[in-house]
């Protein structure tokens, strides 16, 4: 919850189309045996016509479904030639899979509402109104089914989708260290720029520093555990959980829901910059 991640610095709504992967048929430059970039000929590549297409091949699913889709009637909506959307997508999976990532860069942020629960609930908010949308979720539940059995896809959605919004967490926590809900990262373990003394962990807000001051002892609040896979795990809780409440549960995705949701993580955060025991 960009690989093509963005940087915690890059704003998603500056993104106007999800750039292809490396190595899919819209890449501008291919290595050569040399190792130099090459450029390739012909005629360059329109973000116009790519916005176009992605919305288009949006509407579509809105409209038809994933069984009625046809790249022809995308094509057409779009204003562009067949070979047009051809150049740039092998098949619908690749298309669908790069139209639902534009709609999260472009359209899914990370609110600063002044506090860690909030911003995680106004992020759960936002998340789960995308996915509720009948083009997103018709595109999702096909295009993970056929990722089944089709590594490539999978691969695909990973980077395209999942990898490029995981900065939402990296900027989510660096906003919280600044405001002092959760410690500094200190790498060794040791106090990493945090209060050895124990009152980084004593004071803070929204339930962090309770689970800072647990077992570990004072000593160890203020202090924050370097875990490359943390992010990582923090984007798959929430994403996962808000994934699984829209599309398998059915449930509401209300603002008690994602309250709660917020305290829950809040929580567990504080606990997650902790060292093992």
């Amino acid at each position: 919850m960009d690989p093509h991640t963005p940087t915690a610095a890059t704003h998603p709504a500056t993104a106007t189309t999800a750039a292809p992967p490396s190595g899919s048929p819209g890449s501008q430059e291919s290595s050569g045996s040399s190792g130099s970039s090459v450029k390739r000929t012909g005629r360059p590549r329109s973000a116009a016509a790519d916005r176009a297409i992605l919305q288009a091949t949006r509407e579509a699913l809105a409209e038809q479904g994933w069984g009625a889709l046809a790249l022809g009637d995308v094509a057409a909506r779009a204003g562009v030639a067949k070979t047009t959307l051809y150049r740039r997508w092998a098949g619908k999976n690749e298309l669908v899979v790069d139209a639902i990532a534009a709609l999260f860069e472009e359209q899914l942020e990370l609110p600063d509402l002044g506090s860690l629960a909030a911003d995680i609930e106004g992020v759960v908010l936002r998340f789960a109104e995308l996915i509720e949308r009948p083009e997103t979720r018709t595109a999702l539940m096909a295009v993970v089914a056929e990722a089944t059995h089709d590594e490539a896809l999978r691969l695909r959605i990973r980077e395209a989708i999942v990898d490029r919004q995981k900065h939402l967490v990296t900027l989510g926590r660096q906003r919280a260290q600044k405001r002092g809900e959760l410690p500094p990262d200190g790498g060794d373990g040791g106090d990493g720029g945090g209060r050895g003394d124990g009152a980084g962990g004593a004071e803070g807000a929204h339930g962090a520093p309770a689970a800072l001051d647990g077992a570990h002892g004072p000593q160890d609040a203020g202090r924050a555990w370097a875990d490359p896979s943390r992010d990582d795990l923090i984007f798959d809780v929430i994403a996962g959980t808000v994934v699984h409440r829209v599309m398998v549960s059915s449930g509401p995705v209300d603002q008690e829901w994602a309250r709660q949701l917020a305290r829950l993580l809040v929580g567990g955060l504080g606990a997650l910059h902790l060292p093992p025991p």
